[in-house]
């Protein structure tokens, strides 16, 4: 009887161990993750000169009528869909890239903006990879000599100067952002997503290798996406500062939506808010009119609103895009210069408000 409850009782301890040992593997394996290489080039993304960006095999370039304001940064941006394999159109939202899509987009700051695409400083290029798993974010800077990028996992700055539009010189400590916040933004339901390329978005034309052309009907000739209903039934972004694409309201709902609304929208990380900023909103109410905060503490700039119709300068919305300050700054990343004329579009919008 002794040796049998001693036979049982190192049966347990060793099975506890085995067990043990397979957690701690399993947790090894997913907290590892596939290896990914350290320098951009080793991709194979861009050809020859990696800081000329040519784009390689499969890689097709795509831009968004109203884009992401990231402190004056310019950017390039690329896809690569898995060979042969095509994207679902789809009417809403962000399109449901299949599993091996690449996206890949580049930040620089030409010297002289009035001079775009010359004497660049390219400062990061990050890439989007929709595994098996889901999307994984990967961020690769830019050497000072402008001849290679290395991955960057816990994120970095730069001092970055440039002359702006009015030949103004300006300069702003860029901040590059480590994965975990790259999680923040790129986040649905806790679950990582690319931000922009929706059809609406995509809904306009660039120049492409073979001449100028509406992307969607660049992608749908070239079977990159399908069951494309006729062009002029899908809905198209108005250019936040275009006023032949759309009026006030479209202009800043568009910008709001791309700015704000990754955050601020029901599936966000800001969905407690009670403060949804998606084109597809309607309720006054939810996009913030006349909208007391949740919980706002500082934020709020003592305002009761999130937007006061009429009074710019008294909504909570307004304070909080034309702040600095650290906890109380809107965007949260990605901004340390105010966007004056993103800024001066939303004030016109709230002013012109009934």
């Amino acid at each position: 009887m002794n040796h049998l409850n001693v036979s049982n009782s190192m049966m347990i301890r060793i099975i506890f161990t085995s067990l043990i040992c397979f957690f701690s593997l399993v947790s090894f394996i997913n907290f590892t993750g596939p290896s990914y290489p350290e320098k951009l080039s080793e991709w194979g993304i861009f050809e020859g000169n990696l800081a000329l960006l040519k784009p390689g095999k499969g890689l097709v370039p795509y831009s968004l009528n109203t884009p992401l304001f990231t402190d004056y940064a310019e950017k390039s941006r690329f896809v690569r869909l898995p060979a042969g394999v095509s994207v679902e159109y789809k009417a809403n939202g962000v399109l449901d890239f299949p599993v091996g899509t690449l996206l890949v987009k580049t930040f620089y700051y030409s010297a002289d903006f009035r001079k775009p695409g010359q004497d660049k400083d390219i400062v990061e290029t990050r890439l989007l990879i929709n595994e098996a798993a889901g999307w994984k974010a990967l961020t690769y800077v830019w050497n000072d000599k402008q001849k290679e990028a290395f991955l960057e996992i816990a994120g970095d700055d730069r001092q970055v100067t440039f002359i702006d539009k009015e030949g103004k010189a300006q300069q702003v400590r860029y901040v590059i952002p480590n994965q975990n916040q790259c999680k923040g933004c790129h986040n649905s339901n806790d679950r990582m997503i690319p931000i922009g390329p929706s059809v609406a978005q995509l809904n306009g034309d660039i120049l492409f290798q073979s001449g100028k052309q509406n992307q969607i009907s660049y992608w749908k000739s070239h079977g990159m996406m399908l069951h494309v209903p006729a062009l002029q039934t899908i809905a198209r972004t108005a250019v936040w500062n275009d006023p032949k694409t759309g009026d006030l309201n479209a202009r800043a709902r568009a910008y709001l939506d791309i700015n704000c609304a990754h955050c601020h929208r029901r599936e966000g990380p800001a969905q407690t808010s009670g403060l949804f900023l998606t084109m597809h909103e309607n309720d006054p109410t939810t996009i913030g009119i006349n909208k007391p905060p949740v919980a706002a503490g500082n934020g709020s700039g003592g305002r009761l609103v999130d937007i006061l119709p009429g009074k710019a300068t008294e909504s909570i919305l307004w304070y909080r895009m034309q702040t600095n300050l650290p906890g109380e700054r809107m965007p949260e990343l990605g901004r340390g210069l105010l966007h004056a004329e993103g800024l001066a579009l939303i004030k016109e919008w709230i002013d012109k408000m009934k």
